[in-house]
């Protein structure tokens, strides 16, 4: 089942089966997934690497691990993107960043006991029942059941505190970038920012994900700011200009050029009118 919001936020809960490929690869971008063995033995192959999940193991991955499920025969997944739930935002409430999602190097898998079974199950159930409603109060009882969802597998992860570690790959500099950009976007707006807090070249950077993914890493750290900026014009009383200085511009006119560039009218235009804001 699918959640679609008035602001482009999105939910996907559902059991799937090998047959369901176009499901995996379908509305992936800017997405946080969570894979969920709950029958028997079953291989998930992640950038290339094959991972054998025993039953009642989750997985956690992000939009730039590359998922292959022809040798699974079924399983459940949870898929949001940052407008439904941002992790960054709500990340002092969850700890979850860096963790189940955004690691470098790792693949973070957890083991569900029978108690934490019971728990994940009640909440499915709750979350398909949830899916169903279609009324106001529809989407906060989604992103609290989330919420819940992620805080019991952290807690889960950190008392286990067993990583699945692979030889660090490209795949994983990626991800490293994606996280330092969920941490830094307010205030570094460039790829050479980013590529010292790295240690690496920033052509190197360009040139690796030129390569691997359709995004360039400009395009990562640009789109990261468009979509906490439409999320304060939407959800926020804040000024253009408070808007601007607080998303690390120096000053509302090359905000105004940067947004306009992006969605095709100014952010007053945008906030203005309901019809452009999908």
């Amino acid at each position: 089942m699918e959640f679609f919001g008035a602001s482009s936020e999105y939910l996907l809960l559902t059991h799937l089966k090998n047959t369901d490929i176009e499901i995996v690869n379908k509305n992936n971008d800017d997405t946080l997934s969570v894979y969920w063995n709950a029958q028997k033995e079953t291989t998930l192959i992640i950038d290339n690497v094959i991972y054998v999940l025993k039953p009642n193991q989750m997985v956690f991955l992000t939009e730039f691990h590359k998922v292959d499920i022809s040798k699974v025969e079924d399983i459940n997944i949870i898929r949001f993107n940052r407008n439904f739930y941002c992790i960054n935002n709500h990340d002092s409430e969850i700890g979850c960043k860096g963790v189940l999602f955004f690691g470098a190097s790792q693949v973070p898998i957890i083991n569900l006991n029978e108690e934490n079974i019971k728990k994940f199950e009640l909440l499915w159930s709750v979350f398909l029942a949830e899916l169903k409603n279609k009324d106001e109060m529809q989407i906060e009882m989604l992103q609290m059941l989330l919420k819940r969802f992620l805080i019991i597998a952290t807690r889960i992860f950190k008392d286990e505190n067993k990583i699945v570690y692979v030889q660090e790959t490209k795949m994983d500099v990626i991800r490293n970038f994606s996280f330092l950009v969920e941490v830094h976007f307010k205030t570094k707006h460039t790829v050479a920012e980013y590529a010292d807090l790295m240690n690496k070249p920033a052509k190197s950077l360009t040139n690796l994900f030129a390569n691997h993914i359709e995004k360039s890493p400009l395009q990562i750290i640009q789109d990261r700011i468009f979509l906490e900026a439409k999320r304060i014009l939407l959800n926020s009383e804040k000024s253009i200009k408070e808007t601007a200085f607080e998303l690390g511009f120096e000053d509302i006119q090359s905000f105004s050029r940067f947004f306009k560039n992006k969605q095709g009218v100014s952010p007053k235009e945008f906030r203005d009118n309901k019809s452009v804001q999908s």
